[in-house]
């Protein structure tokens, strides 16, 4: 009997990308029929608060927050290896970023994303102000914040309207810990039992390295949610979060999950410490 599961995930290059096989029936899904819903990251945070949604990418920060509830895929991260979200300004860069964000206004794309948990660990002290993902540079062009914290294509845009990069959040975090920066995941709800869990994550594995193998068919199909970007920037993008930590985070993308969510508990960022489990 056909069991239909929901999928959800962001309008990005990088999530069509990385979904393009299981969108266009390109793979064996068995029994399985997925219908899939589009949604910015922060909204995919909430509603998996919520348990709405079967199986949703959703940032590694809100995991904390699912963990009783779902389980966190070991295909399907997106991981900034010595890159990820962007704290920018219209002002050159100090000599002593850190010090000089402290107490700043900062527009951020949700509280419960990733880039605002790891700009939290590198300076705690400043006042967020939650703005949708494509409305921050604006935000701080008219002068509402002082700085932005840029996610998905800003990261390679934002020189190009007269920003100054303040820190690189996957750079600082490699410069910490030696480790990738976990930005995002794909969860599954606990509740659909063990053997459509595990036929859920072969078919998201499977997906990726259909996509991976037919990068150009992919990439046509992830153009749609590009943003306006070029289709070289497109392809930059997707390549640097769908890659071989996709396929699987491996050991040392396990070790900086496990990383970033204790030194946020530590911190007080998250309400306790979790022990992190992947699954399929």
């Amino acid at each position: 009997m056909t069991q239909t599961i929901h999928v959800a995930h962001s309008p990005d290059s990088d999530d069509a990308f990385m979904f393009y096989a299981l969108a266009e029936g390109k793979i064996d899904t068995g029994n399985l029929r997925y219908v899939h819903e589009l949604s910015d990251i922060e909204s995919l945070n909430q509603r998996a608060r919520k348990k709405e949604l079967d199986v949703s990418a959703v940032s590694i920060h809100a995991y904390a927050y699912l963990a009783d509830d779902y389980a966190l895929l070991a295909s399907g991260s997106s991981m900034g290896d010595g890159y990820g979200p962007r704290l920018v300004s219209l002002n050159e860069k100090p000599a002593d970023p850190r010090a000089a964000a402290k107490g700043k206004r900062i527009a951020v794309p949700g509280r419960l994303t990733t880039a605002y948990l790891s700009l939290r660990l590198w300076q705690p002290d400043f006042e967020p102000v939650v703005t949708p993902f494509d409305q921050i540079e604006g935000a701080v062009q008219r002068g509402e914040v002082d700085l932005g914290l840029l996610i998905h294509e800003g990261q390679l845009t934002y020189a190009d309207d007269g920003f100054k990069l303040w820190v690189d959040m996957g750079e600082w975090w490699l410069a910490e810990t030696s480790l990738p920066l976990p930005l995002g995941g794909n969860v599954v709800r606990r509740d659909l039992g063990r053997d459509v869990i595990e036929q859920i994550g072969r078919d998201l594995r499977a997906s990726i390295v259909y996509a991976l193998d037919h990068r150009q068919a992919a990439l046509d199909h992830a153009r749609q949610y590009n943003r306006g970007i070029s289709d070289d920037r497109t392809d930059t993008f997707v390549g640097m979060y769908v890659n071989t930590w996709t396929v699987d985070y491996g050991e040392r993308g396990r070790k900086a999950v496990q990383l970033l969510l204790d030194k946020a508990a530590e911190a007080k960022i998250i309400p306790k410490k979790l022990t992190v489990d992947f699954v399929g």
